[in-house]
């Protein structure tokens, strides 16, 4: 790959844009961009940027040709206060270990650690609007206060799991269809992780699978939990988060219904993970805009849900319970259960998949 130089002022405390583009006859220089990632160099004087060969989304290969990603330097001193242990510099996430992803993003900020990723995001679009569009992505490797549904809490060792957060901006999408779009997160997460099993191997796919409303299973375990949030005073705008167990292992589970990628053997490739995540959003997105590409949709993610035509319980949020088998998806995107002869919509509750 090339290696082309790159000049950073010492007093900027962020840069924006990361892209040099070659201009015929002169050195490399800083051109606009809508991207937007940021980057951060409290001591920086020249800079060496390797161009990263990049993946087959379409017209990625131009772009990586003539854009380059900088890592991100304000990462120096990032121990837990406390004491605890910090990972090595060299091992920390960095902007540049997602040249895909970036590709697809509206705008992608990458962050060493963070308490929450839904939070921050939300505090930063409500503050700053125009500063994100649609699809822009917050993501760490070290979440350090998540909530999950119910407001339950979501930790994972630094390193051991993705933290992700995608604003989608859904104007065109009826209110009464909203339902759907946290469904069409986690239809796209399951297409997305099952990217990361090799070609080669044997129904590796056809293990993942969506678990009504949004988590996602992987032989019937827990390795991603989804979890959406409108932001206050602008219904168009919602961030989805979710939360990936990456490179977890058996011992670093929190419970023992969860498991890992590293732990079922498949590939850990976070830029690719979160490039098709992103890709699969966007699609499906656009296309459950019109009637006949949200019954499409819709079809699609009824196929990649795991829990129709199993017997399940249900935990609902008055504390009632319902036990039956689940039969289907209205078209508000709630999970109809059949019970005594009797089919039962169901908006929000815990779901288990009765074995």
């Amino acid at each position: 790959s090339a290696i082309l130089p790159a000049v950073v002022n010492r007093s900027l405390s962020s840069v924006t844009p990361p892209h040099y583009r070659r201009v015929t006859g002169s050195p490399w220089r800083p051109a606009t961009t809508r991207r937007g990632i940021r980057y951060a160099f409290p001591d920086a004087g020249m800079v060496v940027v390797g161009i990263a060969e990049v993946g087959e989304i379409a017209k990625v290969g131009e772009l990586a040709a003539e854009s380059a990603y900088l890592r991100d330097f304000s990462y120096l001193d990032d121990s837990r206060r406390g004491g605890g242990s910090r990972r090595p510099y060299s091992e920390r996430m960095q902007a540049g270990d997602f040249p895909r992803a970036a590709i697809i993003a509206g705008r992608l900020d990458v962050v060493p650690h963070t308490g929450s990723t839904n939070a921050d995001l939300l505090a930063a679009v409500a503050g700053e609007p125009d500063a994100y569009p649609h699809l822009s992505v917050l993501v760490t490797d070290d979440q350090r206060a998540g909530r999950g549904r119910l407001d339950r809490t979501w930790t994972a060792p630094p390193g051991a799991a993705l933290a992700i957060s995608v604003l989608l901006r859904v104007p065109s999408i009826p209110t009464e269809q909203r339902g759907w779009v946290s469904l069409i997160a986690g239809a796209a997460m399951t297409r997305a992780l099952r990217g990361q099993f090799a070609p080669d191997a044997a129904d590796g796919g056809s293990r993942v699978g969506l678990k009504w409303p949004n988590d996602v299973l992987i032989d019937g375990a827990k390795v991603c939990g989804i979890l959406s949030q409108m932001l206050p005073g602008e219904p168009d705008a919602i961030v989805v988060g979710a939360g990936v167990n990456t490179r977890m292992t058996p011992g670093q589970l929190p419970v023992p219904t969860a498991t890992s990628l590293a732990i079922v053997g498949a590939d850990v490739d976070p830029d690719r993970l979160l490039a098709d995540y992103l890709q699969g959003l966007r699609r499906m997105l656009a296309a459950a805009v019109s009637a006949e590409g949200g019954v499409g949709v819709r079809a699609e993610v009824r196929e990649l849900c795991a829990t129709l035509g199993s017997e399940v319980r249900v935990m609902l949020p008055d504390e009632r319970t319902l036990e039956g088998r689940a039969t289907g998806l209205d078209d508000a995107g709630r999970l109809i259960v059949a019970v005594g002869g009797e089919s039962v919509p169901v908006a929000a509750g815990d779901v288990i998949h009765v074995r």
